[in-house]
């Protein structure tokens, strides 16, 4: 079966980036910070204390009327366009409904403020399957900071993905210049030559990559040519710094790198001359004068991986313009032009 287009999407929910899962009503058998690791679930040969040991968040057998709940705090704010409740490895004990509810709220609420919050509902009661990442389409809403996951009535899902793309808080990225192609900060990939080893997206991710596996790589290029990865900007913006960081990467470092940026009419700039990088170095260029871009390229010759990328500047007017239509709730321009 193929995959839905948006599981290409970043997961809000991602513990890499910042996602939590911060209350729940009942983990008996398995923890609910489960539900977010970034990591697919794995089998569990053991039994403890409690019974038989399971990769996810799984509540006791209910008996009396109800449901069960965990509640997700989003690593990264924004528009959901699905949902992945996957049950695997749960086979007799997973739940047979699911349902999804969403809340924007603002600055750092406890738990108590979060339950007694009103919850709209993102994903109608539906069927799961055991065993199964169980995808499900969302209807196009208004900005979320956090999801609550409902089973009916009970038992356990391995992980929880919110697929979407972020729509950050202007006002904090007023501040001062900020990373334009952060995920958390509304950056996303939109295409890539390659990716045999490792997701692009992990470049626009927070923080440091842990290991040569957190970052981009692409397969032993045997032919002409060489890979890239294209990325869509927070908005149109003025990038005045690039970090290039081939951190872990040692024998399979790219030779070289170029930026090359795409302004809002369409027109091809250069940001950054093809340069020679060294192997695992967090590289940092100051760039030249250079128009709002919505869009830019990285290239790396021939081939190789990349642990980061990070694209520093302002948004232009017309960039501003567009982050708080998105953040007021209005739909972003797909290309970033305001």
């Amino acid at each position: 079966m193929t995959a839905p287009g948006w599981t290409a999407l970043p997961d809000l929910a991602n513990r890499a980036q910042g996602g939590a899962v911060v209350a729940a009503n009942d983990e008996f058998f398995a923890a609910r910070e489960n539900l977010v690791l970034p990591w697919p679930a794995v089998a569990r040969p053991d039994f403890g204390h409690k019974g038989k040991e399971y990769d996810g968040w799984e509540t006791r057998r209910r008996r009396e009327p109800g449901e069960d709940w965990a509640i997700v705090r989003l690593g990264t704010p924004g528009v959901v366009a699905g949902v992945v409740v996957d049950t695997a490895f749960f086979l007799g004990n997973y739940p047979p409904q699911a349902s999804v509810q969403a809340v924007a709220v603002d600055g750092h609420p406890s738990v108590e403020e979060l339950v007694a919050a009103d919850w709209r509902p993102l994903l109608p009661r539906v069927d799961l399957a055991g065993g199964t990442a169980n995808a499900f389409d969302v209807a196009p809403g208004p900005r979320v900071t956090h999801v609550r996951l409902t089973i009916h009535p009970d038992g356990g899902v391995a992980r929880f993905r919110v697929h979407g793309t972020a729509v950050p808080d202007p006002r904090f990225l007023d501040a001062g210049p900020f990373d334009l192609a952060a995920l958390e900060n509304g950056g996303r990939v939109t295409a890539v030559s390659n990716a045999f080893y490792g997701s692009p997206h992990q470049l626009l991710g927070r923080g440091d990559a842990a290991n040569m596996g957190g970052g981009w790589e692409n397969a032993r290029r045997r032919g002409e040519g060489n890979d890239w990865v294209d990325v869509q900007l927070a908005c149109e913006g003025v990038v005045t710094l690039a970090e290039l960081d081939t951190s872990w990467f040692l024998g399979n470092a790219p030779g070289a790198a170029a930026l090359t940026g795409r302004t809002a009419d369409g027109a091809e700039v250069d940001l950054l001359p093809r340069t020679p990088l060294q192997p695992d170095t967090r590289h940092r260029f100051v760039l030249g004068a250079v128009p709002g871009v919505v869009a830019v390229r990285l290239h790396v010759f021939p081939d190789g991986g990349m642990a980061r990328l990070r694209l520093w500047g302002r948004p232009t007017d017309a960039g501003r313009a567009q982050l708080e239509r998105a953040f007021r709730g209005g739909r972003a321009e797909p290309d970033g032009a305001a």
